[in-house]
Order: structure tokens, then C-alpha cells, then sequence
């Protein structure tokens, strides 16, 4: 398997080199992760939170809010929409998911403990989508909307195409 190494700003300004397989899937480890992190940055991870970030990290594919609430309403009979995207906000904001606009759905993050915007390929035959780990592309773009005199606050770089499992098929 390929591995990349990538430069990682973290939420206090440094940077970090990263080393990772670009198709990672550990639910568990993803949730340790971010307890660490939220722990180190003394954010309160709620039970509900913590469901939510379960359920996304189970999920190989991104998840939609809905399908997370249907999800929670099999445990929980009483579970409404705002309970869902507060959990959602919550996670979001700390960097610990991320949302694919173009789709409207989550996916877990490959690096919960740093800051970070990464462009997204999605497969538009299987719904996958992998997060493209490499600084270089954030970098770019925001020094392209400098140099045009515009100040980015934010970057979403969604790429739809057909992934090599589904070529191959």
C-alpha cells in the first residue's frame, strides 16, 4: 500500500509531518483519537456526542444527517433533528468530522487533532469518498486567492468522479 507524508497544521499553528495508508479505517482508533483530543483541549465530549461520532466512524461511506437520526431513534425512540446537528456543530468545529457539501453528508476525520482543509474525492458510482491528505492543494489555493487580492475563510475542494474499486467492476 502507498503511504504519503504530508505536512499537518495543528490547531495551535504548528506544523507536523504525518505519515498514513491513504485508505485508513480504524472506528476505534478514529474515536480514541478525538477523546484524546478533546480531553487535551478541554472540550466536553457528551454521550450523545460521542454516539453521533460513532455512528459516523462505523460508517465507510458518508453518512447523512437523517440517517443518523434514524440510527439514534432505534436506541433512543425520542431523538429529534436539533439534538443530531448540535452533536453534528460540535464535531464539525473541532475538526473531528467533516461535512461533503456537494452531498450533504459526513465523514470521519483522518487527523481529528489537527486543523485542517483537505479537498475530497467522491465516487459517484458508490457514494465512497476519500480525503486527499496533502497540504500542498489548501496551500495552493489559498495563495491563488491571496495573490487575487481575495481573503479565504474557508476551502471546500469536492472532486466527483468514479474510484478505482468501481472502474475495476
Amino acid at each position: 500500500m502507498i503511504r504519503h507524508e504530508v505536512n499537518i497544521l495543528s490547531h495551535d499553528g504548528t506544523r507536523h509531518l504525518h505519515s498514513h495508508d491513504p485508505h485508513p479505517h480504524d472506528a476505534k482508533g478514529f474515536v480514541s483519537a478525538v477523546k484524546h483530543a478533546s480531553k487535551e483541549r478541554g472540550l466536553r465530549l457528551t454521550p450523545l456526542r460521542m454516539e453521533v461520532l460513532e455512528l459516523i466512524a462505523a460508517t465507510r461511506k458518508p453518512v447523512k444527517a437523517y440517517d443518523l437520526l434514524d440510527q439514534l431513534r432505534e436506541k433512543h425512540g425520542n431523538a429529534a433533528p436539533p439534538t443530531v446537528y448540535r452533536a453534528l456543530d460540535f464535531l464539525l468545529e473541532n475538526g473531528f468530522i467533516h461535512k461533503l457539501e456537494s452531498v450533504n453528508a459526513f465523514v470521519s476525520c483522518h487527523h481529528p487533532a489537527e486543523a485542517h482543509q483537505v479537498p475530497f474525492l467522491i465516487c459517484d458510482s458508490c457514494s465512497s469518498a476519500q480525503e486527499v491528505c496533502d497540504d500542498r492543494v489548501a496551500e495552493l489555493i489559498k495563495a491563488q486567492a491571496l495573490a487575487l487580492g481575495f481573503r479565504p475563510q474557508a476551502q471546500t475542494l469536492e472532486v466527483h468522479g468514479i474510484c478505482k474499486d468501481c472502474r475495476k467492476g
